[in-house]
């Protein structure tokens, strides 16, 4: 996943709804990604943060992965699992 990757993963996290998947792929890498941003939820410290999925399809094989993010002050989203 590039820098260019990972701003789409932002983007995702800041503007889709709820269970809305976001696709798009990376002609550089050949790559093509679904996030499905899933609960969103206002940390301790007041940062709100999204739990999400994501599915990448490389070269033919598929992989899944789950995570948590959360917003910070300058509005990047940084990835906490």
């Amino acid at each position: 996943m590039d820098r260019i990757d990972q701003s789409c993963v932002g983007h995702s996290l800041e503007y889709a709804p709820t269970g809305r998947p976001v696709v798009w792929r990376n002609p550089d890498h050949g790559a093509d990604y679904q996030v499905i941003p899933r609960q969103t939820y206002e940390d301790r410290a007041g940062r709100f943060c999204r739990e999400y999925s994501t599915e990448v399809l490389i070269g033919g094989r598929r992989q899944e992965a789950y995570g948590t993010a959360c917003r910070q002050p300058d509005g990047a989203w940084e990835l906490i699992s």
